[in-house]
């Protein structure tokens, strides 16, 4: 075994290795959508697109004060 083919088998298991922890973080990503106060994030990714105006807000607006 020679340098070449030891970089070949370097190459490819790193290759492997970085699909895995991709596809991962992926699956990750969209089977937790809400963190752990239960807050939908996702929700928040459509404020670039729906800004116009008279669009409906992401969080509805209450009228009365907090107490």
């Amino acid at each position: 075994m020679d340098i070449n083919e030891l970089q070949a088998y370097g190459y490819l298991f790193a290759t492997v290795v970085l699909v895995v922890l991709t596809y991962s973080y992926i699956y990750h990503l969209y089977t937790k959508k809400k963190d752990v106060t239960g807050t939908d994030y996702e929700d928040y990714s459509n404020m670039a697109l729906k800004d116009d105006i008279g669009d409906a807000p992401v969080k509805p607006i209450s009228k009365e004060k907090d107490k």
